[in-house]
Order: C-alpha cells, then sequence, then structure tokens
C-alpha cells in the first residue's frame, strides 16, 4: 500500500482517501410568512432538485389543503393541489435558488436543493429541508456539512460567503489539516474540532475488506464514546446554538463518516425519523461516486476491494453509533445530556432555532 497513507492513524487515512439574485429579494417571503408563523406546516413531503440542465423538479404532497402555489424569484413558477410534481426552467443563475412552498393554509417552506455547487468540493449539502416525527421541518440555510476545504477557489469562498457561513468546524486530524489546509470564507471563524484527538487506536491499514469494515464499525463507535468524538461534537452543537444568527459548516475529509455523525446526531436530535437519517447518511454514497469511482479505478483489484469499505457509507457503520450510543448511554437524550452536554433546555432552544412549524 501507499506509504504516505500508512504513514497516519489507520482511520484517518481511510477517511482521508475519499477525498446572482439580491440577497433582499431572497427575504421577502419570509416576511410573507410572519403572520402564520407558529402554525402547523402541512406539508408532509416537499423537494427540490436541480436538473444539470439548469431545470428543477418540484414534488410535494400536503394534507387537508386544496391549492398549493410555489415562488420563485418573486414569482408563481408552479401550482397544483395536495400532491404535486413540476418541473421549472428559465430561472436567472443563483447561488442558490431558493423556492417558497405554500398552501392555502398553514405555514410555508423554504426550500432549495441540498446540494451546494462548487468548484472544489463534491459533497457540501445542506443539513436541513427534513421533516421530523411531529410535522415541523428542519431549516435550510443554516447548517452546511461539507468534504474537505482545501481545494476551494476564490469563487468557492465568495459563495459561501454570501451564503452566511462565518464559522467553519474541521473534524480532521492534525495530520490531515497539515497537509491539506482549509480555505476558509472572508470574515469565519475556523475552529479545530478533532475527533480522534488522543486516539492511539486503528494503527493498521486493513488487509481484508472483512478488516476494512470492522475498522469503519469501530471507528463509528469512537466517534460516539471517544473522548475526542465527544469534545469535537460538542463543540460543533455549542457553536449551533451560538450561531443561531448565521450559518454554520462542519467538515472532514470525505463529508462521510465523521461528517456524517454529526449530521446524524444533529438530525435526531432534532426529532427527524432514523430512516430519513439514514438515507442522508447514504446520499453521501451519490454525491462521492465519481471520486470514489475514480480512485478505485487506479487500484488493483485485490485492493480497490480492501479500499472500497473505507469509501462507502453503510447502513452498519451508522448503525453501530447508534447501537454505541445505547450501551454507553442507554438512550439518545443520554447521550446529549450526559455525552455532549445538551440539556432538554438548550435542546429546546435548538429546536427553536432549527425548526418550522
Amino acid at each position: 500500500m501507499n506509504k504516505a497513507i500508512l504513514s497516519a492513524t489507520a482511520v484517518a487515512a481511510a477517511l482521508t482517501l475519499t477525498a446572482a439574485v439580491p440577497a433582499s429579494a431572497r427575504e421577502l417571503p419570509d416576511q410573507a410568512f410572519r403572520h402564520r408563523s407558529g402554525q402547523a406546516v402541512p406539508f408532509t413531503a416537499a423537494t427540490v432538485t436541480a436538473g444539470a440542465d439548469g431545470s428543477f423538479t418540484l414534488t410535494w404532497e400536503a394534507e387537508g389543503v386544496r391549492r398549493v402555489e410555489i415562488r420563485a424569484d418573486g414569482k408563481v413558477v408552479a401550482r397544483g393541489g395536495a400532491s404535486g410534481r413540476a418541473v421549472v426552467t428559465g430561472l436567472p443563475v443563483a447561488d442558490r435558488q431558493w423556492f417558497w412552498f405554500e398552501a392555502d393554509r398553514g405555514q410555508g417552506l423554504r426550500l432549495a436543493d441540498r446540494l451546494v455547487q462548487l468548484s472544489g468540493t463534491v459533497n457540501l449539502r445542506d443539513v436541513g429541508g427534513y421533516r421530523t416525527e411531529n410535522g415541523q421541518w428542519v431549516r435550510m440555510g443554516e447548517v452546511y456539512r461539507s468534504d474537505a476545504l482545501d481545494k476551494l477557489t476564490a469563487e468557492d469562498l465568495a459563495k459561501l460567503q454570501r451564503l452566511r457561513v462565518r464559522t467553519v468546524f474541521d473534524l480532521r486530524t492534525q495530520d490531515e489539516r497539515a497537509k491539506a489546509p482549509d480555505n476558509v470564507p472572508a470574515g469565519a471563524d475556523y475552529v479545530v474540532a478533532d475527533v480522534f484527538a488522543g486516539s492511539g487506536a486503528f494503527q493498521a491499514m486493513p488487509k481484508t475488506p472483512a478488516e476494512a469494515e470492522r475498522m469503519m464499525i469501530d471507528a463509528e463507535k469512537a466517534m460516539v464514546s471517544g473522548d475526542g468524538g465527544r469534545k469535537a461534537y460538542t463543540q460543533v452543537f455549542d457553536g449551533i446554538r451560538e450561531d443561531d444568527a448565521r450559518s454554520v459548516l462542519f467538515h472532514c475529509t470525505a463529508g462521510k463518516d465523521r461528517t456524517g455523525w454529526s449530521d446524524a446526531a444533529l438530525l435526531t436530535a432534532l426529532g427527524v425519523p432514523r430512516n430519513t437519517v439514514m438515507a442522508d447518511y447514504l446520499a453521501s454514497n451519490t454525491y462521492r461516486k465519481a471520486a470514489n469511482d475514480a480512485l478505485l479505478g487506479h487500484l488493483p483489484p485485490q485492493q480497490a476491494a480492501v479500499y472500497k469499505p473505507l469509501l462507502d457509507v453503510r447502513p452498519e457503520y451508522l448503525n453501530s453509533g447508534y447501537d454505541e450510543v445505547e450501551a454507553e448511554y442507554g438512550t439518545f437524550d443520554r447521550y446529549l445530556n450526559d455525552g455532549l452536554g445538551i440539556d432538554h433546555i438548550e435542546l429546546k432552544r435548538l429546536k427553536k432555532d432549527l425548526l418550522v412549524g
């Protein structure tokens, strides 16, 4: 195997391998929704998916409504009933194209495509846009997750600045940070939150696919119960609670494992169903597919078979994190309280800041 990869701890090496419309116009719909703030959101499902051709596919389902209107750039771009699908074309180029889903009753939703397109990343996504078990929705445009930021261009950085990213949490090891230092938007705070800090485990690279799978499962457990993981994710949660007026971004190298648990823990804390959290976690396989295929395509078949589990995200990886929560803390609320220092009062404030409806 590559000696440069072997020089780092095995887990860090594995995770390293996977490696404009005016703002004022964007805020107007929020003003329109204020008279209905505090009401339930009637939408049970709603998505925005950007196409490679510049089109946007909108889908929605809403309970007990007769009419739905969707606006973008101050005009109605789609209408329908309680459920529907529309393809919208001809919108001007924007950093992110926002859509306002409004029904004839209840509170509306502000949604965009989850992926943020940048030249220097492939897995920078919005954490929001998901429905919780009690019918609220996670706000979009507040918290972002990403792969490494060392390849961000000047245009990328300007875009993140316009998206109000003001705090960046780097979940990588010291070795990773030294080899590929972050580029951060002007004016943003840069915070090191090393998930594996002080860990002496995982020193040997795997020799078989089974060993690689076990490594990833053990690493997920360490994210939950290891000292470095508890400290790092406490930093991230504290930063999200403190920066409620600006956007937070957390990332590792591939944006899938350490970042994946940070995202999963946040969504779970907010009340997003486990199957939705799992689908979001597994989406890294889609966003990283081209990069992963390119890497595996340059390896001998036997070596590629060993590396593939390190590049993937798999249900058993994330589930091992939840299993560790249960084994160490009993319940997820106890993990938040005892592991990350988030009591019920702080959790209530976090939900107030990040949930709609």
